[in-house]
C-alpha cells in the first residue's frame, strides 16, 4: 500500500490563470513533497504571486488541476483551502494593526491537525522571541521585520501542513533575514512543508531544497537548489 508520505503534498498541473482577459500563468506546473522547502524564483511580474493566489483559491484557474493532500482544490474558495491545512503569508503581511500580538494570533487559531502537535501562542513565542517580549503591544507598533514574523506566527496558529510565503525577505534587514532563515529551518524540523517566492537567491540557497524558475508565467527550469547555477538564475530572474 502506498504511503501518503511518498506522494507530493501539493501538485499543480498545467493551470492557466487570468486577470480579466490578460493571461498571467501558462500551463504552470510544480509539486511540493512532504517536509520540503521549495522556492519559486523569478523577477517582479513573472507570475509568482498569481501562482500562490491560484493555489489558495483567490484567483480561480481557467483550467488545469491543483491537488492538496491528494484532493482537488482548484475550484475551492480560500476559507476551504485554509481549513484543509494550507497557510498563506501574503507579501503585504496584512496584520491587524490595532490588535495586540496575542490578539492577532487568536484571529488565526484553527483546530489541531490529526497526528500533529497544535501551535499555541507559547510555542510560537519560543519560535519568535522578539514577539514574546512585546505580546501585549499593538501590531501597528512593530517594525517591518516583526510584522513579518507576526504574520507567519498568525498563519501557524491555523496549524497548516503547508505554508506559502510570498517574498518573505523583501525589505528586511540582514539580521532579520538571518532570524527568518532560522525560523524556516525550525519549521522544516516540525515537518511543515514550505513553498516560498523569492528574488533573493542567496537567501533561498540557505534554506531551500529545490528551486523552480518562473519566467513570463511558466516554469523554465527546475532543479535541486544546490545545483542551480548562477547563469541559469541570471537567464530568467535577473532584473
Amino acid at each position: 500500500m502506498n504511503n501518503q508520505k511518498d506522494k507530493p503534498i501539493l501538485e499543480v498541473t498545467a493551470i492557466n490563470s487570468f486577470y480579466g482577459k490578460a493571461q498571467i500563468l501558462f500551463d504552470m506546473t510544480l509539486e511540493i513533497n512532504p517536509g520540503e522547502v521549495v522556492v519559486l524564483l523569478g523577477r517582479n511580474g513573472a507570475g509568482k504571486t498569481t501562482t500562490f493566489k491560484s493555489i489558495m483559491g483567490i484567483v480561480m484557474p481557467k483550467d488545469g488541476k491543483i491537488r492538496f493532500k491528494n484532493q482537488e482544490i482548484q475550484a475551492l474558495p480560500p476559507f476551504k483551502t485554509c481549513g484543509m491545512g494550507l497557510g498563506y503569508v501574503p507579501e503585504d503581511r496584512r496584520i491587524f494593526s490595532r490588535l495586540t500580538i496575542l490578539e492577532n494570533l487568536e484571529v488565526g487559531r484553527q483546530p489541531a491537525r490529526q497526528g500533529r502537535s497544535p501551535w499555541t501562542a507559547e510555542r510560537l513565542f519560543d519560535l519568535f522571541p522578539n514577539l514574546a517580549e512585546r505580546r501585549h503591544q499593538d501590531g501597528g507598533n512593530l517594525s517591518g521585520g516583526e510584522q513579518q514574523m507576526l504574520t507567519i506566527a498568525r498563519t501557524l496558529m491555523g496549524n497548516p501542513e503547508l505554508i506559502i510565503l510570498d517574498e518573505p525577505s523583501e525589505g528586511l534587514a540582514p539580521v532579520i533575514i538571518d532570524q527568518l532563515s532560522a525560523t524556516i529551518r525550525k519549521l522544516k524540523e516540525e515537518d511543515v512543508s514550505i513553498l516560498l517566492a523569492e528574488q533573493n537567491l542567496r537567501f533561498a540557497k540557505r534554506i531551500c531544497d529545490r528551486a523552480y524558475l518562473i519566467y513570463q508565467g511558466s516554469i523554465r527550469h527546475e532543479s535541486p537548489i544546490d545545483t542551480l547555477s548562477d547563469d541559469e538564475y541570471e537567464k530568467y530572474c535577473s532584473i
